[in-house]
C-alpha cells in the first residue's frame, strides 16, 4: 500500500506537470484577481497553469482585514458572487460584507473546476523572453528560492503571462529591470504603489489592468503598483473586477492572434 500511495502521487503530479509545459496563458500569483482570471479563462476553454508560491492560493483574502475574517465587496463586483455561489449580505448603501474564508475557497475551487491548473509551493525566478515578447515562466520551488540554493529551474511556455503577484509586482520589475525596455505606464518604467485610497483605488484597479508589454498583463494590486496608483485594503471587488477584465483581454488577443495564424496557413 506505501508504494501504491507514492507512486500515485509521483505518477500523478508528473502527468500534470507535463501536459503544463506550454499553456495559453501562465498566472504568477493565486490571489483573487489571478484566480478569477484562471477562472474566466479555463471556462472558455482557455489552458491556463496558476503559480503560487505560497502553500495555499488565495494571497491576502483570507485573512480579512487584521485577522477579521471578513472582507467588503461593493455592488458592482456582485455579479461574480452570485456567478461562483458566494454568499453575500448587505451592509449599507452599495456594500456588502462576505466571509473571506468562504469566498477564497470558493475562488479556488471554481478556477479549479473550470480546468485551470494550480502549481503550490512555486516561484518564478524568471520570464522567457523570445523576440522582444515575453513568452513564458521560468520555475522553481519556493523553497529552493527562499533558501538561495543554486538549482536550475525549468521553463514554462505560455502565449500569456499575467502578473498578479500584488504589491510587489515581481514579474514586471523582472523584465523591466533584465532586459531595458520601457513598459505601458507614464514613465515608462515600474511606478510603485501610492499610500491607501479606497475609492481611487478600486477604479484604478479596473483601469490599470492591461498589457504592459507584448506577452505580458497586470491585474489586481499589481496593475496599481505597476502604474503608481494607490492600495484599497480589505474591499475586493475592484481585485474580483480586474481578473475578469484581463481574462477578456486575453481571451480576445489570443482570438485575434488565431485568426491571423489561419489566415497566414
Amino acid at each position: 500500500m506505501e508504494q501504491i500511495v507514492s507512486s500515485g502521487i509521483i505518477d500523478s503530479y508528473f502527468s500534470k506537470l507535463k501536459e503544463n509545459l506550454a499553456v495559453d496563458v501562465a498566472i504568477v500569483g493565486g490571489g483573487p484577481s489571478g484566480l478569477i482570471a484562471a477562472y474566466y479563462l479555463a471556462k472558455t476553454g482557455k489552458k491556463v497553469a496558476l503559480f503560487e508560491r505560497k502553500l495555499a492560493p488565495g494571497g491576502g483574502m483570507w485573512g480579512g482585514a487584521m485577522m477579521f475574517n471578513e472582507i467588503m465587496v461593493q455592488k458592482e463586483a456582485l455579479h461574480i458572487l452570485k456567478e461562483l455561489g458566494i454568499e453575500y449580505k448587505h451592509y449599507r448603501d452599495d456594500y456588502y460584507t462576505v466571509d473571506s474564508v468562504h469566498a477564497t475557497s470558493a475562488l479556488t475551487y471554481h478556477a479549479t473546476k473550470a480546468g485551470a491548473r494550480i502549481f503550490n509551493c512555486t516561484s518564478i525566478e524568471d520570464v522567457v523572453f523570445h523576440n522582444n515578447i515575453v513568452s513564458g515562466l521560468v520555475i522553481n520551488w519556493a523553497p529552493v528560492h527562499r533558501e538561495g540554493m543554486h538549482v536550475d529551474p525549468l521553463i514554462i511556455m505560455a502565449k500569456a503571462v499575467i502578473d498578479g503577484t500584488g504589491h510587489d509586482c515581481e514579474i514586471v520589475h523582472t523584465v523591466a529591470r533584465k532586459n531595458d525596455i520601457k513598459i505601458d505606464t507614464p514613465s515608462g518604467k515600474v511606478m510603485g504603489e501610492r499610500s491607501l485610497a479606497v475609492e481611487e483605488a478600486e477604479r484604478t484597479t479596473v483601469d490599470n489592468t492591461k498589457e504592459v508589454f507584448p506577452g505580458l498583463f497586470v491585474s489586481g494590486m499589481a496593475a496599481n503598483g505597476t502604474s503608481g496608483s494607490y492600495r484599497m485594503g480589505p474591499i475586493f471587488g475592484g481585485m474580483l473586477l480586474s481578473g475578469q477584465k484581463v481574462a477578456g483581454i486575453i481571451s480576445e488577443k489570443l482570438a485575434k492572434e488565431a485568426i491571423m495564424e489561419s489566415a497566414n496557413n
